[in-house]
């Protein structure tokens, strides 16, 4: 069988909820948001999460929820998930019960009394160490305290790790994935495998080394490549660019042959149409909010001068190719996105897709996803897909398994 039918068929869609009966469900969702000032900053993760919520709540079911938040040491209550559990009562339009445990008496009074209709959000998960510990004692407290009938596994943004909550869980509960975990799934994967073509892959961000097997999958499944952000420096530095004082991964060679070598095979000489690198950037000497947009033509960057963001030739000819498509992938900035002077690749990129609503545009989680969350008015209404995960969408596209969809696959993690 076919996985992805496997999986979709493994969704809360498939539980016999109703029928006059009380169901207890335990859910793991994304609430990793960032706050300020004591207050959820982005709610996209928890609105991602509404529909699975409001499916089971029509159904008559009670729901437990977890969740981590940031890299605490140990119980650090800068990492409370109180301030979630408010901005989720405020979208839910109903109370949402906080509960300041995980396992204790709290929340196993909370399960025990929460009846149909009836939402209850635990502590962060990582107050506990045992969470990344991937610890079947810490699973077994958990399913105790919360009574639950199944386990919903809709945290796309975690699957790609095999925690607590995402592997060691799915062994003591009849576990599905929910809504949101499905859509994301089988978008990313139908983007890869069946897309409609042309099918335009539009990397960024950071380093090479960070996206090697999501390149390596696009040179064999992509119609066209587009790099930018700082890595595309080191495209430019391998093909004896000179490109000044900009962050350039020297290592990457024996990785760049491997993808040069395969991109030939497939497209013979015509490889600097197939992987299109910029043909100008704006530089700057620092990276500082100060620092004015100046755009420069590659065989004229000066030894001080740093790539920022693609040029403004570059971004006409991105966007020309984008239009174009059927089928668009985008993971990665364009450019040092939280300067406004440099954001204007990325700016761009989003305004191309945005005013083409029949193009399947996906844009990949994290920096990519923040950023054309800020920019787009409709909070990325604009976008065929943003997804919810960083690493996961990027695990995802690069044909990783995931483990904690692979434990909804296997026989353990099916309905009993």
């Amino acid at each position: 069988m076919n996985k992805r039918v496997g999986f979709f068929k493994q969704t809360v869609r498939g539980l016999p909820l109703g029928h006059g009966r009380h169901y207890r469900i335990l859910i793991r969702a994304d609430y990793n948001v960032p706050l300020e000032d004591g207050a959820v900053d982005d709610d996209l993760r928890i609105r991602a999460s509404l529909p699975t919520l409001r499916y089971l709540l029509d159904k008559g079911c009670s729901l437990i929820i977890m969740s981590h938040l940031g890299r605490p040491k140990g119980r650090d209550m800068t990492y409370s998930l109180e301030p979630v559990a408010q901005r989720l009562q405020e979208l839910l339009q109903k109370t949402v019960t906080f509960v300041d445990d995980i396992t204790g008496d709290a929340a196993h009074q909370a399960a025990a009394h929460a009846g149909s209709g009836d939402v209850v959000l635990l502590q962060n998960l990582r107050f506990d160490e045992r969470e990344e510990e991937d610890s079947e004692s810490f699973a077994e407290e958990i399913a105790h305290a919360t009574r639950a009938d199944y386990f919903v596994q809709d945290g796309f943004g975690v699957v790609h790790r095999a925690h607590t909550s995402t592997h060691a869980i799915t062994l003591q509960l009849p576990s599905v994935a929910g809504l949101l975990l499905e859509k994301e799934y089988m978008t990313i994967t139908r983007a890869m495998e069946e897309p409609e073509r042309p099918l335009v892959a539009v990397l960024g961000g950071a380093k090479v080394s960070d996206k090697i097997q999501v390149v390596e999958r696009f040179v064999r499944l992509a119609d066209t490549i587009l790099i930018g952000g700082a890595m595309a420096n080191t495209f430019l530095d391998y093909k004896d660019i000179h490109v000044g004082a900009s962050k350039v991964e020297a290592d990457q060679k024996e990785t760049l042959d491997g993808i040069y070598r395969a991109a030939h095979e497939k497209v013979g000489d015509t490889v600097d149409d197939f992987i299109v690198l910029p043909s100008d950037v704006a530089v700057a000497t620092k990276v500082d909010e100060g620092e004015r947009r100046h755009n420069q033509q590659l065989d004229r960057i000066k030894t001080d001068e740093m790539a920022l963001d693609i040029g403004d030739e570059t971004i006409e000819k991105f966007s020309s190719i984008v239009v174009n498509a059927k089928t668009v992938v985008w993971n990665g900035p364009l450019g040092v996105d939280e300067l406004r002077e440099f954001s204007h690749g990325s700016a761009r990129m989003a305004l191309a897709l945005a005013m083409h609503p029949e193009i399947e545009s996906i844009v990949g989680g994290g920096d990519t996803a923040d950023f054309v969350l800020k920019w787009d008015a409709k909070k990325g209404g604009s976008f065929s897909h943003v997804s919810t995960g960083g690493g996961a969408s990027l695990d995802l596209m690069a044909g990783k398994k995931l483990p904690g969809v692979e434990s909804l696959l296997d026989a353990h993690g099916k309905i009993r």
